[in-house]
Protein backbone atom coordinates (compact mmCIF):
# COMPACT_ATOMS: atom_id res chain seq x y z
CA UNK A 1 0.00 0.00 0.00
CA UNK A 2 2.79 2.61 0.92
CA UNK A 3 5.05 1.70 -2.31
CA UNK A 4 1.25 2.62 -4.59
CA UNK A 5 0.90 5.58 -2.44
CA UNK A 6 4.35 7.01 -3.29
CA UNK A 7 3.94 5.34 -7.06
CA UNK A 8 0.72 7.78 -7.33
CA UNK A 9 2.86 10.52 -5.59
CA UNK A 10 5.21 10.77 -7.80
CA UNK A 11 3.42 10.35 -11.02
CA UNK A 12 1.07 13.71 -9.32
CA UNK A 13 4.27 15.35 -8.98
CA UNK A 14 5.44 14.91 -12.73
CA UNK A 15 1.89 15.84 -13.92
CA UNK A 16 2.42 18.65 -11.96
CA UNK A 17 5.32 19.82 -13.23
CA UNK A 18 4.10 18.95 -16.95
CA UNK A 19 0.92 21.13 -16.20
CA UNK A 20 3.29 24.09 -14.56
CA UNK A 21 5.18 24.20 -18.45
CA UNK A 22 2.60 23.54 -20.45
CA UNK A 23 -0.80 25.34 -19.46
CA UNK A 24 -1.18 28.47 -17.46
CA UNK A 25 -2.18 28.92 -14.30
CA UNK A 26 -5.99 30.63 -15.81
CA UNK A 27 -6.33 27.84 -18.82
CA UNK A 28 -6.04 25.11 -15.80
CA UNK A 29 -8.36 26.92 -13.45
CA UNK A 30 -11.16 26.50 -16.55
CA UNK A 31 -10.37 23.21 -17.10
CA UNK A 32 -10.55 22.02 -13.52
CA UNK A 33 -14.06 24.20 -12.69
CA UNK A 34 -15.55 22.71 -15.30
CA UNK A 35 -14.79 18.94 -13.76
CA UNK A 36 -16.01 20.80 -10.69
CA UNK A 37 -19.09 22.20 -12.14
CA UNK A 38 -19.78 18.37 -13.94
CA UNK A 39 -18.98 16.34 -10.61
CA UNK A 40 -21.12 18.62 -8.56
CA UNK A 41 -24.00 18.39 -11.17
CA UNK A 42 -23.48 14.52 -11.05
CA UNK A 43 -23.68 15.01 -6.82
CA UNK A 44 -26.88 17.15 -7.45
CA UNK A 45 -28.72 14.96 -9.49
CA UNK A 46 -27.61 11.27 -7.58
CA UNK A 47 -29.07 13.50 -4.07
CA UNK A 48 -32.37 14.11 -5.85
CA UNK A 49 -32.97 11.08 -7.49
CA UNK A 50 -32.30 9.28 -4.05
CA UNK A 51 -34.27 11.43 -1.81
CA UNK A 52 -37.66 11.23 -4.22
CA UNK A 53 -36.65 7.40 -4.54
CA UNK A 54 -36.66 7.33 -0.44
CA UNK A 55 -40.06 9.44 -0.64
CA UNK A 56 -41.89 7.04 -3.13
CA UNK A 57 -41.14 4.21 -0.86
CA UNK A 58 -42.40 5.63 2.41
CA UNK A 59 -45.52 6.54 0.06
CA UNK A 60 -45.72 3.25 -1.41
CA UNK A 61 -45.75 1.87 2.27
CA UNK A 62 -48.18 4.37 3.24
CA UNK A 63 -50.33 3.06 0.58
CA UNK A 64 -50.01 -0.49 1.42
CA UNK A 65 -50.51 -0.27 5.65
CA UNK A 66 -52.90 2.00 4.90
CA UNK A 67 -51.63 3.77 7.90
CA UNK A 68 -51.65 7.27 6.95
CA UNK A 69 -50.37 8.85 10.03
CA UNK A 70 -47.32 7.29 9.69
CA UNK A 71 -45.98 10.23 7.53
CA UNK A 72 -46.17 12.15 11.12
CA UNK A 73 -43.96 9.14 12.44
CA UNK A 74 -41.16 9.29 9.63
CA UNK A 75 -39.37 12.81 10.22
CA UNK A 76 -38.43 11.75 13.83
CA UNK A 77 -37.07 8.35 12.42
CA UNK A 78 -35.23 10.22 9.89
CA UNK A 79 -33.55 12.43 12.45
CA UNK A 80 -33.01 9.77 14.48
CA UNK A 81 -30.99 7.33 11.61
CA UNK A 82 -28.88 10.72 10.41
CA UNK A 83 -27.08 10.69 13.99
CA UNK A 84 -26.89 7.34 14.05
CA UNK A 85 -24.99 7.85 10.33
CA UNK A 86 -23.26 10.64 11.78
CA UNK A 87 -21.72 8.94 14.91
CA UNK A 88 -21.40 5.80 13.40
CA UNK A 89 -19.97 5.85 9.77
CA UNK A 90 -19.41 9.78 9.00
CA UNK A 91 -18.38 11.05 11.97
CA UNK A 92 -18.84 14.48 12.07
CA UNK A 93 -20.28 17.40 13.94
CA UNK A 94 -23.63 18.85 13.29
CA UNK A 95 -24.89 22.12 11.99
CA UNK A 96 -25.40 24.42 9.04
CA UNK A 97 -23.67 23.54 6.16
CA UNK A 98 -23.22 26.31 4.37
CA UNK A 99 -21.56 28.28 7.66
CA UNK A 100 -19.46 25.45 8.10
CA UNK A 101 -18.06 26.95 4.21
CA UNK A 102 -17.85 29.99 4.86
CA UNK A 103 -15.79 29.59 8.40
CA UNK A 104 -13.35 26.94 6.58
CA UNK A 105 -12.63 30.17 3.80
CA UNK A 106 -12.50 31.85 6.70
CA UNK A 107 -10.78 30.17 9.18
CA UNK A 108 -8.99 26.91 7.47
CA UNK A 109 -7.47 28.33 4.08
CA UNK A 110 -10.44 27.39 2.26
CA UNK A 111 -9.59 23.48 3.37
CA UNK A 112 -12.72 21.44 3.81
CA UNK A 113 -12.10 17.85 4.25
CA UNK A 114 -12.65 15.08 2.22
CA UNK A 115 -15.46 13.30 4.08
CA UNK A 116 -17.70 16.42 3.12
CA UNK A 117 -17.73 15.49 -0.09
CA UNK A 118 -19.71 12.44 0.79
CA UNK A 119 -21.40 12.98 4.21
CA UNK A 120 -23.83 15.83 3.53
CA UNK A 121 -25.34 13.71 0.93
CA UNK A 122 -25.80 10.92 3.19
CA UNK A 123 -27.44 12.25 6.27
CA UNK A 124 -29.42 15.25 4.03
CA UNK A 125 -30.89 11.77 1.98
CA UNK A 126 -32.46 10.29 4.92
CA UNK A 127 -33.49 13.31 6.65
CA UNK A 128 -35.40 15.01 3.79
CA UNK A 129 -36.42 11.97 2.28
CA UNK A 130 -38.43 10.78 5.60
CA UNK A 131 -40.26 14.20 5.29
CA UNK A 132 -37.72 15.95 7.30
CA UNK A 133 -38.90 20.19 7.56
CA UNK A 134 -35.34 21.19 5.46
CA UNK A 135 -34.47 21.49 2.18
CA UNK A 136 -31.66 19.94 -0.53
CA UNK A 137 -29.85 22.62 -1.58
CA UNK A 138 -27.79 23.41 1.46
CA UNK A 139 -26.03 20.04 1.67
CA UNK A 140 -25.54 19.90 -2.33
CA UNK A 141 -23.67 23.20 -1.52
CA UNK A 142 -21.48 22.21 0.47
CA UNK A 143 -21.15 18.38 -1.05
CA UNK A 144 -20.06 20.94 -4.30
CA UNK A 145 -17.96 23.66 -2.26
CA UNK A 146 -16.00 20.28 -0.65
CA UNK A 147 -15.40 19.14 -4.11
CA UNK A 148 -14.08 21.95 -5.07
CA UNK A 149 -11.58 22.06 -2.01
CA UNK A 150 -10.47 18.91 -2.56
CA UNK A 151 -9.73 19.52 -6.51
CA UNK A 152 -7.92 22.75 -5.12
CA UNK A 153 -5.68 20.83 -2.23
CA UNK A 154 -5.10 17.58 -4.74
CA UNK A 155 -3.82 19.83 -7.33
CA UNK A 156 -1.43 22.21 -4.15
CA UNK A 157 -3.30 25.36 -5.66
CA UNK A 158 -3.07 28.32 -3.06
CA UNK A 159 -5.39 29.73 -0.91
CA UNK A 160 -7.61 32.20 -3.38
CA UNK A 161 -7.56 29.39 -5.97
CA UNK A 162 -8.65 26.94 -3.56
CA UNK A 163 -11.56 29.64 -2.53
CA UNK A 164 -12.71 29.72 -6.15
CA UNK A 165 -13.24 26.39 -6.44
CA UNK A 166 -15.31 25.90 -3.64
CA UNK A 167 -17.26 29.10 -5.49
CA UNK A 168 -17.40 26.65 -8.61
CA UNK A 169 -18.51 23.88 -6.88
CA UNK A 170 -21.27 25.73 -5.20
CA UNK A 171 -22.55 27.26 -8.39
CA UNK A 172 -22.50 23.76 -10.21
CA UNK A 173 -24.54 22.47 -7.20
CA UNK A 174 -27.25 25.27 -7.51
CA UNK A 175 -27.11 25.26 -11.23
CA UNK A 176 -27.67 21.86 -11.40
CA UNK A 177 -30.49 21.34 -8.82
CA UNK A 178 -32.50 24.48 -9.88
CA UNK A 179 -31.38 23.92 -13.70
CA UNK A 180 -30.56 28.11 -13.13
CA UNK A 181 -27.16 28.74 -14.15
CA UNK A 182 -27.54 32.08 -13.46
CA UNK A 183 -28.45 31.52 -10.07
CA UNK A 184 -25.95 29.72 -9.59
CA UNK A 185 -23.06 31.54 -10.69
CA UNK A 186 -24.89 34.52 -8.62
CA UNK A 187 -25.35 32.49 -5.37
CA UNK A 188 -21.49 31.47 -5.19
CA UNK A 189 -20.84 35.34 -5.63
CA UNK A 190 -23.07 36.82 -3.24
CA UNK A 191 -23.34 34.03 -0.29
CA UNK A 192 -20.18 32.03 -0.70
CA UNK A 193 -17.24 34.57 -2.43
CA UNK A 194 -18.02 37.30 -1.04
CA UNK A 195 -14.85 39.43 -2.07
CA UNK A 196 -14.88 37.68 -5.76
CA UNK A 197 -13.56 40.04 -8.46
CA UNK A 198 -15.05 40.40 -12.18
CA UNK A 199 -11.84 38.74 -13.43
CA UNK A 200 -12.54 35.29 -11.38
CA UNK A 201 -16.64 35.03 -13.11
CA UNK A 202 -15.57 33.10 -16.03
CA UNK A 203 -14.49 29.53 -14.00
CA UNK A 204 -17.71 29.72 -11.79
CA UNK A 205 -19.55 30.37 -15.12
CA UNK A 206 -18.04 27.50 -16.67
CA UNK A 207 -18.56 25.28 -13.18
CA UNK A 208 -22.34 26.63 -13.23
CA UNK A 209 -23.19 25.72 -17.08
CA UNK A 210 -21.48 22.16 -16.69
CA UNK A 211 -23.36 21.37 -13.27
CA UNK A 212 -26.88 22.30 -15.36
CA UNK A 213 -26.08 19.95 -18.62
CA UNK A 214 -25.42 17.49 -16.21
CA UNK A 215 -28.92 18.06 -15.06
CA UNK A 216 -30.57 18.30 -18.91
CA UNK A 217 -28.97 15.72 -19.56
CA UNK A 218 -29.81 13.39 -16.80
CA UNK A 219 -33.21 14.80 -15.69
CA UNK A 220 -34.60 16.56 -18.33
CA UNK A 221 -37.43 18.92 -17.17
CA UNK A 222 -36.96 16.82 -13.70
CA UNK A 223 -35.84 19.43 -11.80
CA UNK A 224 -35.84 20.56 -7.99
CA UNK A 225 -38.76 22.88 -8.48
CA UNK A 226 -40.20 24.58 -11.98
CA UNK A 227 -43.00 26.63 -12.61
CA UNK A 228 -44.67 28.33 -15.77
CA UNK A 229 -46.10 32.07 -15.39
CA UNK A 230 -50.01 32.15 -16.34
CA UNK A 231 -50.07 35.97 -15.52
CA UNK A 232 -48.68 38.71 -16.45
CA UNK A 233 -47.26 41.51 -14.99
CA UNK A 234 -49.30 44.93 -14.60
CA UNK A 235 -47.96 48.39 -13.21
CA UNK A 236 -51.18 49.08 -11.34
CA UNK A 237 -50.02 46.45 -8.75
CA UNK A 238 -46.87 48.33 -7.95
CA UNK A 239 -48.65 49.44 -4.70
CA UNK A 240 -48.99 45.99 -3.61
CA UNK A 241 -45.68 44.64 -4.62
CA UNK A 242 -44.09 47.24 -2.61
CA UNK A 243 -46.48 46.06 0.54
CA UNK A 244 -45.32 42.62 -0.01
CA UNK A 245 -41.80 43.70 0.03
CA UNK A 246 -42.06 44.86 3.50
CA UNK A 247 -43.93 41.93 4.58
CA UNK A 248 -41.36 39.47 3.19
CA UNK A 249 -38.89 41.46 5.09
CA UNK A 250 -40.93 41.26 8.42
CA UNK A 251 -41.52 37.28 7.62
CA UNK A 252 -37.95 36.71 6.89
CA UNK A 253 -36.78 38.42 10.36
CA UNK A 254 -39.50 36.24 11.97
CA UNK A 255 -37.95 33.51 10.27
CA UNK A 256 -34.20 34.00 11.41
CA UNK A 257 -35.07 34.80 14.92
CA UNK A 258 -37.40 31.94 15.56
CA UNK A 259 -35.14 29.21 14.06
CA UNK A 260 -32.12 30.82 16.07
CA UNK A 261 -34.12 30.90 19.26
CA UNK A 262 -35.26 27.04 18.72
CA UNK A 263 -31.96 25.57 17.68
CA UNK A 264 -30.67 27.11 20.95
CA UNK A 265 -33.52 25.97 23.25
CA UNK A 266 -33.58 21.92 21.54
CA UNK A 267 -29.57 22.23 22.33
CA UNK A 268 -30.00 22.75 25.90
CA UNK A 269 -30.74 18.87 25.59
CA UNK A 270 -27.19 17.81 26.01
CA UNK A 271 -28.02 13.81 25.49
CA UNK A 272 -28.12 13.38 21.12
CA UNK A 273 -30.88 10.67 20.91
CA UNK A 274 -33.00 12.80 24.04
CA UNK A 275 -32.90 15.71 21.89
CA UNK A 276 -33.94 13.71 18.28
CA UNK A 277 -36.65 12.53 20.26
CA UNK A 278 -37.80 15.64 22.29
CA UNK A 279 -37.16 17.21 18.90
CA UNK A 280 -38.88 14.75 16.51
CA UNK A 281 -41.93 14.26 18.44
CA UNK A 282 -42.70 18.23 18.78
CA UNK A 283 -42.46 18.14 14.42
CA UNK A 284 -44.31 15.27 14.71
CA UNK A 285 -47.40 17.19 16.70
CA UNK A 286 -46.43 20.53 13.87
CA UNK A 287 -46.78 18.16 10.88
CA UNK A 288 -49.92 16.46 12.59
CA UNK A 289 -51.84 19.83 12.54
CA UNK A 290 -50.00 21.31 9.75
CA UNK A 291 -49.55 18.61 6.85
CA UNK A 292 -48.04 21.26 4.13
CA UNK A 293 -44.97 21.85 6.32
CA UNK A 294 -44.03 17.78 6.10
CA UNK A 295 -41.18 17.43 3.98
CA UNK A 296 -39.46 20.20 1.52
CA UNK A 297 -42.69 21.63 0.67
CA UNK A 298 -42.34 22.23 -3.12
CA UNK A 299 -45.19 20.06 -3.72
CA UNK A 300 -47.43 22.36 -1.31
CA UNK A 301 -46.49 25.49 -3.00
CA UNK A 302 -47.22 24.10 -6.74
CA UNK A 303 -51.05 23.76 -5.48
CA UNK A 304 -50.99 27.37 -4.17
CA UNK A 305 -49.74 28.78 -7.55
CA UNK A 306 -52.08 26.22 -9.47
CA UNK A 307 -55.47 27.58 -7.59
CA UNK A 308 -55.60 24.24 -6.10
CA UNK A 309 -55.89 25.35 -2.17
CA UNK A 310 -57.74 22.04 -1.53
CA UNK A 311 -55.21 19.58 -2.73
CA UNK A 312 -52.66 21.95 -0.62
CA UNK A 313 -55.49 21.53 2.73
CA UNK A 314 -55.37 17.71 2.34
CA UNK A 315 -54.71 15.22 5.01
CA UNK A 316 -55.30 18.30 7.23
CA UNK A 317 -58.40 18.94 9.69
CA UNK A 318 -59.75 21.72 7.85
CA UNK A 319 -59.44 19.87 4.61
CA UNK A 320 -63.39 20.21 4.10
CA UNK A 321 -63.54 23.87 5.28
CA UNK A 322 -61.04 24.83 2.52
CA UNK A 323 -63.23 26.93 0.81
CA UNK A 324 -64.05 28.88 3.36
CA UNK A 325 -61.84 32.35 3.29
CA UNK A 326 -61.94 32.95 6.74
CA UNK A 327 -60.21 29.01 7.32
CA UNK A 328 -57.90 29.54 4.66
CA UNK A 329 -56.39 33.13 5.97
CA UNK A 330 -56.16 31.74 9.54
CA UNK A 331 -54.11 28.36 8.38
CA UNK A 332 -52.09 29.93 6.21
CA UNK A 333 -50.88 32.35 8.61
CA UNK A 334 -50.67 29.84 11.57
CA UNK A 335 -48.18 27.19 8.73
CA UNK A 336 -46.55 30.60 8.24
CA UNK A 337 -45.73 31.06 12.01
CA UNK A 338 -45.33 26.97 12.69
CA UNK A 339 -42.59 26.56 9.38
CA UNK A 340 -39.28 28.35 11.11
CA UNK A 341 -40.32 25.97 14.33
CA UNK A 342 -40.49 22.60 11.82
CA UNK A 343 -37.07 23.89 9.91
CA UNK A 344 -35.39 24.23 13.30
CA UNK A 345 -36.71 21.26 15.18
CA UNK A 346 -35.20 19.47 12.42
CA UNK A 347 -31.97 20.61 11.99
CA UNK A 348 -31.20 21.58 16.19
CA UNK A 349 -32.59 17.55 16.55
CA UNK A 350 -29.92 16.33 14.54
CA UNK A 351 -31.15 16.37 11.17
CA UNK A 352 -29.61 17.23 8.30
CA UNK A 353 -30.70 20.17 5.69
CA UNK A 354 -30.80 24.00 4.69
CA UNK A 355 -33.36 26.44 4.92
CA UNK A 356 -32.58 27.32 1.37
CA UNK A 357 -36.25 25.62 0.44
CA UNK A 358 -37.90 26.38 4.07
CA UNK A 359 -37.33 29.88 3.08
CA UNK A 360 -38.57 28.92 -0.61
CA UNK A 361 -41.86 27.83 0.93
CA UNK A 362 -42.63 30.37 3.21
CA UNK A 363 -42.28 32.93 1.22
CA UNK A 364 -44.67 31.17 -1.35
CA UNK A 365 -46.87 30.82 1.93
CA UNK A 366 -46.70 34.58 2.52
CA UNK A 367 -47.41 35.59 -1.12
CA UNK A 368 -50.28 33.20 -1.19
CA UNK A 369 -51.49 34.63 1.93
CA UNK A 370 -50.92 38.36 0.93
CA UNK A 371 -53.25 37.83 -2.05
CA UNK A 372 -56.11 36.57 -0.06
CA UNK A 373 -55.84 39.33 2.68
CA UNK A 374 -56.29 42.26 -0.34
CA UNK A 375 -59.16 39.97 -2.07
CA UNK A 376 -60.76 40.15 1.38
CA UNK A 377 -60.01 43.56 2.13
CA UNK A 378 -60.60 45.25 -1.46
CA UNK A 379 -63.03 42.29 -3.30
CA UNK A 380 -62.91 44.16 -6.44
CA UNK A 381 -59.04 43.68 -6.56
CA UNK A 382 -57.42 41.41 -9.28
CA UNK A 383 -54.12 40.67 -8.54
CA UNK A 384 -52.73 37.66 -9.60
CA UNK A 385 -52.31 34.64 -6.59
CA UNK A 386 -49.67 32.57 -8.62
CA UNK A 387 -47.41 36.07 -9.46
CA UNK A 388 -47.44 37.12 -5.47
CA UNK A 389 -46.73 33.71 -4.64
CA UNK A 390 -43.89 33.72 -6.57
CA UNK A 391 -42.97 36.91 -6.26
CA UNK A 392 -42.85 36.06 -2.21
CA UNK A 393 -40.92 33.44 -2.72
CA UNK A 394 -38.08 35.74 -3.92
CA UNK A 395 -39.11 37.91 -0.91
CA UNK A 396 -38.38 36.04 1.59
CA UNK A 397 -35.58 34.24 0.49
CA UNK A 398 -34.10 37.40 -0.52
CA UNK A 399 -34.05 38.21 3.61
CA UNK A 400 -33.48 35.24 5.21
CA UNK A 401 -30.31 34.46 2.95
CA UNK A 402 -29.55 38.48 2.41
CA UNK A 403 -28.81 37.31 -1.10
CA UNK A 404 -31.38 39.87 -3.15
CA UNK A 405 -29.63 39.18 -6.76
CA UNK A 406 -30.01 35.36 -6.24
CA UNK A 407 -33.60 35.37 -5.18
CA UNK A 408 -34.24 37.60 -8.14
CA UNK A 409 -32.36 35.30 -10.66
CA UNK A 410 -33.62 31.89 -8.91
CA UNK A 411 -37.12 32.72 -9.61
CA UNK A 412 -36.96 34.39 -12.73
CA UNK A 413 -34.94 31.42 -14.24
CA UNK A 414 -37.32 28.75 -12.52
CA UNK A 415 -40.46 30.21 -13.78
CA UNK A 416 -38.80 29.74 -17.61
CA UNK A 417 -38.56 33.75 -18.10
CA UNK A 418 -38.09 36.81 -17.14
CA UNK A 419 -41.74 38.55 -17.00
CA UNK A 420 -41.76 39.31 -13.10
CA UNK A 421 -38.54 40.46 -13.28
CA UNK A 422 -39.62 44.00 -12.62
CA UNK A 423 -41.57 43.32 -9.10
CA UNK A 424 -39.05 40.50 -8.06
CA UNK A 425 -36.34 43.42 -8.05
CA UNK A 426 -39.13 45.29 -6.51
CA UNK A 427 -40.29 42.88 -3.49
CA UNK A 428 -36.43 41.35 -2.92
CA UNK A 429 -34.89 44.89 -2.70
CA UNK A 430 -37.46 45.95 -0.22
CA UNK A 431 -37.24 42.87 1.99
CA UNK A 432 -33.67 42.91 1.91
CA UNK A 433 -33.66 46.69 2.97
CA UNK A 434 -36.21 45.82 5.61
CA UNK A 435 -34.39 42.91 7.02
CA UNK A 436 -31.47 44.76 7.07
CA UNK A 437 -32.71 47.21 9.68
CA UNK A 438 -33.16 44.69 11.91
CA UNK A 439 -30.30 41.86 10.90
CA UNK A 440 -27.14 43.23 9.57
CA UNK A 441 -25.97 39.67 8.89
CA UNK A 442 -27.89 36.33 6.74
CA UNK A 443 -28.74 33.55 8.54
CA UNK A 444 -25.71 31.66 7.51
CA UNK A 445 -23.39 34.25 8.86
CA UNK A 446 -24.68 35.90 12.09
CA UNK A 447 -23.59 33.32 14.43
CA UNK A 448 -19.94 33.30 12.36
CA UNK A 449 -19.34 36.88 12.82
CA UNK A 450 -20.42 37.22 16.44
CA UNK A 451 -17.65 34.71 17.24
CA UNK A 452 -15.41 35.85 15.63
CA UNK A 453 -15.38 33.30 13.23
CA UNK A 454 -15.60 35.40 9.90
CA UNK A 455 -14.86 38.45 8.97
CA UNK A 456 -16.22 40.40 6.20
CA UNK A 457 -14.79 43.89 4.51
CA UNK A 458 -12.59 44.86 6.77
CA UNK A 459 -8.95 43.57 5.81
CA UNK A 460 -7.14 44.60 8.44
CA UNK A 461 -9.17 42.20 10.79
CA UNK A 462 -9.07 39.73 8.48
CA UNK A 463 -5.50 39.42 8.20
CA UNK A 464 -5.61 39.84 12.15
CA UNK A 465 -7.98 37.15 12.48
CA UNK A 466 -5.26 34.50 10.55
CA UNK A 467 -2.26 34.73 13.20
CA UNK A 468 -2.66 32.25 15.83
CA UNK A 469 -1.35 33.84 19.23
CA UNK A 470 -0.51 30.18 20.55
CA UNK A 471 2.43 30.31 18.03
CA UNK A 472 3.32 33.92 19.46
CA UNK A 473 3.81 33.52 22.82
CA UNK A 474 7.46 34.43 24.14
CA UNK A 475 8.36 32.07 26.71
CA UNK A 476 11.97 33.29 27.03
CA UNK A 477 11.37 35.14 29.95
CA UNK A 478 13.63 34.41 33.32
CA UNK A 479 10.95 34.19 36.54
CA UNK A 480 11.55 35.22 39.76
CA UNK A 481 9.64 33.95 42.62
CA UNK A 482 7.86 36.86 44.87
CA UNK A 483 10.29 35.97 47.75
CA UNK A 484 13.63 36.25 46.10
CA UNK A 485 15.31 39.33 46.80
CA UNK A 486 17.14 42.20 44.79
CA UNK A 487 20.32 40.22 44.60
CA UNK A 488 18.86 37.20 43.54
CA UNK A 489 17.37 38.96 40.39
CA UNK A 490 20.41 41.16 39.71
CA UNK A 491 21.99 37.80 38.61
CA UNK A 492 19.20 37.08 36.63
CA UNK A 493 19.43 40.27 34.66
CA UNK A 494 22.98 39.47 34.21
CA UNK A 495 21.92 36.07 32.39
CA UNK A 496 18.76 37.54 30.50
CA UNK A 497 18.32 39.25 27.37
CA UNK A 498 15.15 40.70 28.16
CA UNK A 499 14.22 43.56 30.25
CA UNK A 500 11.05 42.28 31.44
CA UNK A 501 11.15 39.80 34.63
CA UNK A 502 7.58 37.95 35.44
CA UNK A 503 6.67 36.79 38.96
CA UNK A 504 5.98 33.99 39.32
CA UNK A 505 5.14 31.82 42.54
CA UNK A 506 5.32 28.12 42.98
CA UNK A 507 2.08 27.33 41.44
CA UNK A 508 3.18 28.80 38.65
CA UNK A 509 0.57 31.81 39.01
CA UNK A 510 1.89 35.63 38.18
CA UNK A 511 1.72 37.60 41.03
CA UNK A 512 3.77 41.12 39.13
CA UNK A 513 6.17 41.84 36.87
CA UNK A 514 9.40 44.11 37.43
CA UNK A 515 11.08 45.59 34.77
CA UNK A 516 14.78 46.59 34.20
CA UNK A 517 13.72 50.34 34.63
CA UNK A 518 12.04 49.91 38.02
CA UNK A 519 15.46 48.25 39.68
CA UNK A 520 18.29 50.56 37.12
CA UNK A 521 18.95 53.00 40.40
CA UNK A 522 19.25 50.51 43.36
CA UNK A 523 20.96 47.37 41.59
CA UNK A 524 24.18 48.69 42.04
CA UNK A 525 23.65 49.60 45.94
CA UNK A 526 25.11 46.68 47.41
CA UNK A 527 23.18 47.28 51.21
CA UNK A 528 19.84 46.90 49.21
CA UNK A 529 20.54 43.87 47.27
CA UNK A 530 20.12 41.23 50.63
CA UNK A 531 17.44 43.58 52.37
CA UNK A 532 14.87 44.01 48.92
CA UNK A 533 12.28 41.35 48.46
CA UNK A 534 10.67 41.34 44.81
CA UNK A 535 7.22 41.15 46.06
CA UNK A 536 7.71 45.07 47.23
CA UNK A 537 9.33 46.28 44.39
CA UNK A 538 7.06 44.59 41.33
CA UNK A 539 3.83 46.19 40.04
CA UNK A 540 0.84 44.53 38.32
CA UNK A 541 0.56 44.14 34.52
CA UNK A 542 -1.81 46.56 32.99
CA UNK A 543 -3.81 43.72 31.21
CA UNK A 544 -3.65 39.85 30.78
CA UNK A 545 -4.25 37.52 27.68
CA UNK A 546 -5.75 34.52 27.40
CA UNK A 547 -4.31 31.97 24.75
CA UNK A 548 -7.71 31.40 23.36
CA UNK A 549 -8.51 35.17 22.96
CA UNK A 550 -9.44 36.79 19.24
CA UNK A 551 -6.36 38.86 18.36
CA UNK A 552 -8.64 41.99 17.39
CA UNK A 553 -9.57 41.81 20.96
CA UNK A 554 -5.62 41.40 22.19
CA UNK A 555 -4.85 44.76 19.95
CA UNK A 556 -7.67 46.19 21.64
CA UNK A 557 -6.02 45.53 25.27
CA UNK A 558 -2.64 46.68 23.78
CA UNK A 559 -4.29 50.07 22.54
CA UNK A 560 -6.04 50.64 25.95
CA UNK A 561 -2.98 50.05 27.86
CA UNK A 562 -0.10 51.37 25.54
CA UNK A 563 1.72 48.66 26.21
CA UNK A 564 4.14 46.88 24.60
CA UNK A 565 4.50 43.30 26.27
CA UNK A 566 1.42 41.46 27.79
CA UNK A 567 1.23 38.49 30.19
CA UNK A 568 -0.72 35.10 28.92
CA UNK A 569 -2.63 33.47 31.40
CA UNK A 570 -4.40 30.27 30.68
CA UNK A 571 -6.88 29.38 33.90
CA UNK A 572 -5.03 31.37 36.00
CA UNK A 573 -1.21 29.68 35.23
CA UNK A 574 1.44 31.85 33.90
CA UNK A 575 2.59 30.74 30.09
CA UNK A 576 4.41 33.53 28.80
CA UNK A 577 3.88 37.37 27.15
CA UNK A 578 3.04 38.58 23.96
CA UNK A 579 4.75 41.24 22.54
CA UNK A 580 3.34 43.85 20.10
CA UNK A 581 6.21 43.86 17.79
CA UNK A 582 6.08 39.97 17.48
CA UNK A 583 1.97 41.04 16.44
CA UNK A 584 3.45 43.47 13.78
CA UNK A 585 6.15 40.81 12.41
CA UNK A 586 2.93 37.87 12.18
CA UNK A 587 0.98 40.21 10.50
CA UNK A 588 3.33 41.55 7.79
CA UNK A 589 4.09 37.80 7.18
CA UNK A 590 0.28 37.33 6.72
CA UNK A 591 -0.10 40.40 4.50
CA UNK A 592 2.59 39.38 2.16
CA UNK A 593 1.63 35.91 1.74
CA UNK A 594 -2.26 36.85 0.87
CA UNK A 595 -1.10 39.65 -1.32
CA UNK A 596 1.60 36.81 -3.36
CA UNK A 597 -1.69 34.41 -3.57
Amino acid sequence: MAEKHQRFSRLLMRFLVWRLKHISDNNFLLIVASVIGLTAGLAAVTLKTTVHYVQHLLQQNLDLTKINYLYIVYPAVGIILTIMVRQFIVKDTPGHGITRILRAISKTSSRIRKRYMMSNMLKSAITVGFGGSVGLEAPIVVTGSAIGSNFGQFFHLDYKKRTLLIGCGAAGAISAIFNSPIAGVIFAIEVILTEVKISKFIPILIASVSGQLVSIILLGEDVLFSFKIVDSFSANDTPYYILLGIVSGLASLYFIRVTYFTEDLIHKIQQPYGRAAIGGLALALIIFVFPPIYGEGYESILSLLKGNEVKFFSGSFFYHMAEQQWVIVSVLFAIILAKPFATALTIGSGGSGGVFAPSLFMGGVTGFLFTRVVQIILPSSSISASNFTLVGMCGVMSGVLHAPLTAIFLIAEITGGYMLFVPLMIVSAISFTTISYFEKHSIYTKNLIEKGDLIQYDRDRIVLSLIDLKKIIEKDLLTIHPDATLGELVDLVKKSKRNIFPVVNEKNELEGIVTLDDIREMMFESDKRDKLIIKTLMSKPPAFVSPQEKMQSVMNKFELTQAWNLPVIDNGKYLGFVSKSRIFNAYRKKLIRQTKE
